[in-house]
């Protein structure tokens, strides 16, 4: 059912006694997560909430609950210490909220992470939900997904729930979406996430939201266009009007050359054999459309 999360997934909230990591704990939580433990130096012996257990590191934190994935809401002066721990602690998933990492803590980090069997989503990302297993992992609003059989992958958090709100709204649902983060250096690229997709026997369709700068795009248009992808896409490019050299939104959103373009990018995908969305507004409708055209819908 979806990818990355489950009905087993027990969650660890890194910095659950702040204000952001206490809100959204809650939220996930309320959406039906099992928020198992929370971490916060300083804080261990402590009951957010008056249930779940804090603790002072993260290794004690799995010991006494299991936790399984980590949910990290931290500074970005130590967020990457803080994802370095729940590598340590052998954490499978992690989900990295924080923006505003320093780049150079991520450039060590990145490799630390890639050397572990820990998978990183983010950091700077809405992190990742699955609708069928009631399990949320993020700061996205959980109201607005629907059970399905669509996964989504996407750059900007924002447009990630513009795309749900859509498919939602044409009762189109989805088996994962994930938010993959708009910093330059993140731990899951679009390959990662779409190889989890194509895998995935619970998602029949991918809708895919890119943006200028990089060339993840490109790298993401090779795999789709390779014989080992094998499902209908979708995708977006948006910042088709970004000026060159200008940053726009994520820090990641730069067009640095002819490649960071959206008009290289959507060339890329459409020779690769996804349907490109015309507009953010038209998202709903072209989903729709290609499931129509496949037979899935």
């Amino acid at each position: 059912m979806g990818i990355l999360l489950n009905e087993q997934s027990r969650v660890l909230v890194q910095g659950i006694t702040g204000r952001e990591g206490s809100f959204h704990a809650r939220a996930c939580k309320a959406y039906g997560t099992q928020v198992v433990s929370g971490v916060t130096p300083g804080r261990g012996g402590q009951r957010f909430d008056d249930a779940v257990p804090v603790f002072d590191a993260v290794g004690a934190a799995v010991d006494a609950t299991g936790a399984n994935v980590s949910l990290i809401f931290v500074p970005p002066s130590f967020a990457a210490d803080a994802v370095a721990e729940s590598v340590d602690a052998g954490i499978p998933l992690v989900a990295c909220i924080t923006e505003g990492i320093p780049q150079q803590d991520m450039i060590g980090l990145y490799r630390y992470v890639q050397a572990s069997g820990t998978r990183l989503i983010g950091p700077n990302c809405p992190g990742l939900i699955n609708p069928g297993a009631r399990c949320k992992v993020g700061i996205m609003p959980g109201g607005i997904h629907l059970p399905g059989r669509v996964g989504v992958v996407s750059r900007s958090g924002t447009l990630t729930y513009e795309a749900v709100g859509q498919l939602t709204d044409l009762g189109i649902g989805q088996s994962s979406c994930v938010g993959i983060g708009g910093d330059p250096i993140i731990g899951s690229s679009f390959v990662d996430i779409l190889r989890l997709y194509n895998a995935d026997p619970d998602t029949d369709m991918v809708v895919f939201i890119g943006e200028i700068g990089g060339t993840m795009e490109q790298q993401a248009a090779e795999y789709i266009g390779s014989a080992e992808f094998t499902k209908p896409i979708c995708a977006l490019i948006v910042g088709a009007t970004a000026p060159p050299g200008k940053r726009m939104g994520h820090a990641g959103a730069i067009i640095t050359g002819e490649s960071a373009t959206a008009a290289s990018k959507m060339a890329a995908l459409e020779r690769a054999g996804a349907v490109i969305i015309p507009t953010p507004a038209d998202i709903g409708a072209t989903a729709a459309q290609t499931l129509w055209e496949a037979g899935l819908d």
